[in-house]
């Protein structure tokens, strides 16, 4: 079996602020970063203090679901016959809190996808296919459903 190590940069500062003297006196900004590669900005979601305007790690986990999707079926589709021309996802993530603690319960991908060249209804099967491969999706402890819809260019 081959293993792939994957990296990561995390960066938070005080910013000239006192630190994390208090719950509420402190900054949830901070940036994520991979080796060569730009920086994101990141915060909490509003609801924990942070920024609206910066990405949440929720955020970027739904992202990461669709994202993982979308590349195995363009993948999959490219060795099926299948010429995908657009390909859109309003992917979203259910967070539940209590007992001082919260975890994902589910998230849904809703794909929309034309396609100029190929099968449709095997254009709509292989996003099962990509389902069942997806890195993200095998490795999340909660469901993640999909709802796809395939178009004629």
């Amino acid at each position: 079996m081959r293993k792939h190590l994957f990296g990561a940069s995390v960066h938070w500062n005080a910013a000239g602020g006192e630190g994390t003297v208090r719950y509420d006196g402190y900054s949830r900004n901070h940036s994520i970063g991979a080796k060569g590669k730009t920086e994101i900005a990141a915060s909490s979601d509003p609801a924990f203090r942070g920024d609206a305007a910066r990405y949440s790690p929720e955020e970027l986990l739904v992202a990461s679901l669709s994202s993982c999707h979308l590349l195995w079926y363009l993948h999959l589709c490219s060795i099926n016959g299948i010429v995908v021309t657009d390909y859109r996802d309003e992917a979203s993530g259910t967070m539940e809190e209590g007992d001082g603690a919260a975890r994902f319960t589910g998230a849904e991908l809703r794909p929309v996808v034309t396609i100029s060249e190929g099968n449709a209804a095997t254009a709509l099967r292989l996003h099962e296919d990509a389902h069942e491969r997806c890195f993200i999706a095998r490795s999340v402890n909660f469901p993640v459903n999909v709802f796809p819809r395939v178009s004629r260019a």
